[in-house]
């Protein structure tokens, strides 16, 4: 057996021995549901309903206000202002919508003012000055003789039919379903090079830290031991994450016997027609064939076989990275100067995919960032349910496994030298001087 696949094995057991691996592979899946099913009780319980004071001094928009399950609005024009102004800081309402009276109707576009303690959300401002809107413009258009009633006759509801060149129907949204499944896989990439790229570089600075590694660089070459290093963690990283997913689809089935969810899509809007004595039949079958149709019309082997080439090549490439970090430092206080170059082209690559692969796929930006190869693993992936050329991918994989080769070549440099050096945190020049022995 060589030297190499001796170190995999010595870093891939020790790794799945440690109590801590074993705990956190069975426990965080079992964390994970009862978060998820934390945060779905959270949001199903309904807030503390908002008591709002309106006082229409005009008499002609308090009727513009219906109380719903967040805001209770109540008719307290008749109540002096002073009086609500005094409930409002004893805390009896979330705040007073003020409408002064006015003999022009165009002067409440700007002298409504709502009280209140702390300021209202977004949301909320924005649907009272709707609301406010539509009754001045009724107004304004019944002074101008105009028949509401025409209006409101006249206007349409335009339901845009999609339809590709070759005449297959298609459905709405779809570019949002293609870059959540593009973003997953970018997503998942980027954390497991950070949580395995950490790993890699605690356990160099753990072996140098215990002067374990002045004997063990007797044995082998410090290349040898680096990349030991990395392939022998991301074997057993890839394991957690198989046990996750095995574990994770053994509680899913559970919760769909204990708590009759029916995982089935097709089943559960047959029974949704059912339930709704099939008057939307047509329309939810159709919809619901359309999505499905759509999802498995994407290249779904090519994107899992691709996903799997750029995760090596990324994982690889910045693991290196890592476990030169860990050579050229003491402790992990002193890797943060280093680790903030490593982090932000990651950071880059998901601000980059979903704000302009969304909006561009196939844009100069998306595609310069698909082929840097720091940013390529979660751009490109991101890209390619787009439909991305051949060429485009190949391209990308050949840069970044070329990139790879070419860090590791840095890396083992640096790990050569810093891997044997105690007591003194290296600057960025020293760093460099590294490259040249």
């Amino acid at each position: 057996m060589s030297v190499l696949s001796l170190i995999i094995k010595r870093e891939f057991i020790a790794k799945v021995r440690n109590k801590s691996f074993i705990v956190m592979t069975f426990v965080s899946p079992i964390l994970f549901v009862v978060l998820t099913a934390f945060i779905a009780y959270l949001s199903s319980m309904k807030g503390d309903v908002k008591k709002i004071a309106i006082h229409d001094e005009s008499g002609l928009f308090v009727k513009q206000f219906e109380s719903n399950e967040a805001f209770d609005y109540q008719d307290l024009s008749a109540v002096d202002l002073n009086i609500l102004k005094e409930g409002v800081k004893e805390e009896k309402y979330e705040g007073i919508l003020f409408i002064p009276k006015s003999e022009d109707v165009n002067d409440y576009q700007k002298n409504v003012t709502y009280i209140s303690n702390d300021s209202p959300s977004l949301s909320f401002v924005s649907k009272v000055e709707l609301l406010l809107e539509d009754k001045i413009t009724h107004i304004n258009l019944e002074k101008s003789g105009i028949d509401l009633a025409v209006i409101d006759r006249a206007k349409a509801n335009v339901n845009l039919s999609l339809v590709k060149a070759d005449g297959e129907a298609t459905v709405k949204g779809l570019n949002e379903i293609k870059i959540i499944i593009g973003g997953l896989f970018g997503y998942f990439i980027m954390m497991f090079i950070i949580i395995y790229g950490n790993m890699v570089m605690r356990s160099v600075i753990e072996e140098k830290t215990n002067r374990i590694i002045e004997i063990i660089i007797s044995s082998v070459k410090p290349f040898q031991l680096m990349m030991g290093k990395i392939v022998g963690t991301s074997m057993a990283g890839l394991l957690q994450f198989i046990i996750w997913g095995v574990v994770g689809a053994v509680l899913l089935t559970i919760a769909s016997s204990v708590l009759g969810i029916n995982a089935m899509p097709g089943a559960g809007a047959a029974e949704a027609v059912q339930a709704t004595g099939g008057m939307i039949s047509n329309e939810v079958m159709i919809d619901v064939q359309n999505y499905v149709s759509e999802i498995l019309s994407l290249p779904l082997i090519s994107l899992f076989v691709y996903f799997i080439i750029f995760f090596i090549g990324g994982y690889f490439l910045y693991s290196s990275l890592y476990a030169a970090i860990g050579a050229a430092v003491d402790n992990e206080t002193d890797t943060q100067q280093f680790l903030l170059p490593i982090l932000l082209p990651l950071m880059l690559g998901v601000y980059i995919g979903f704000f302009t692969v969304m909006k561009d796929p196939h844009g100069t930006v998306a595609t310069v960032f698909s082929m840097i190869p720091f940013t390529s693993p979660i751009v490109m992936l991101m890209r390619i349910p787009f439909g991305v050329p051949l060429w485009e991918v190949l391209l990308s994989i050949t840069i970044l496994f070329s990139t790879f080769i070419v860090v590791v070549w840095i890396a083992a440099k640096i790990y050569r030298i810093g891997v044997l050096m105690y007591g003194k945190r290296p600057s960025w020049k020293e760093l460099y001087k590294w490259l040249k022995y």
